[in-house]
């Protein structure tokens, strides 16, 4: 299930966190104390981000997708962004997930392209995005950072008309 995170999440986002960092080591750096966890909460209201917190159904908390940087006008693109939690890694919650964002980008936001951007040696998200038909474009040095330091990224992209 997909939802709005809340401040209602705070708790539980911040434990899931802590029980993830070696899930997450070098890859993502989610809020994980109360007050980054409030500023995350503020920064997702922009129009340019589309938050969702992906739940189990009997309300565990599975992982996080995004579609951030939202640009409208000729580009209507957006990027990925996703990670999930350790209780539930390697069922394909994460995977179910992104999936379902993208529906919703491309059928109810209206997006053209959505592209994930994806540290080279991240080979388990890189099979995500490659199962959901994502087609690689290319190498970016230095091209985010994560984690206070630079990162090389591989370049994937999505059509509506693809999905």
């Amino acid at each position: 299930m997909l939802r709005r995170p809340t401040g209602a999440d705070l708790e539980r986002f911040c434990a899931s966190v802590e029980a993830s960092e070696a899930l997450h080591d070098g890859w993502v750096h989610p809020p994980r104390t109360p007050v980054a966890y409030q500023m995350w909460l503020e920064a997702i209201k922009k129009p340019s981000v589309e938050a969702h917190l992906a739940t189990t159904y009997d309300g565990r908390l599975a992982g996080v997708v995004n579609i951030n940087n939202i640009f409208r006008g000729s580009l209507q693109s957006g990027s990925l962004g996703y990670y999930g939690f350790a209780e539930t890694a390697g069922l394909g919650l994460v995977r179910e997930s992104v999936a379902m964002v993208l529906r919703r980008a491309f059928r109810e936001l209206g997006l053209h392209r959505v592209e994930a951007n994806i540290q080279p040696g991240n080979s388990a998200s890189r099979r995500l995005v490659e199962a959901l038909s994502f087609r690689y474009e290319g190498f970016s040095p230095s091209y985010l950072m994560v984690g206070g330091r630079w990162c090389d990224h591989d370049r994937f992209a999505l059509l509506g008309t693809e999905a």
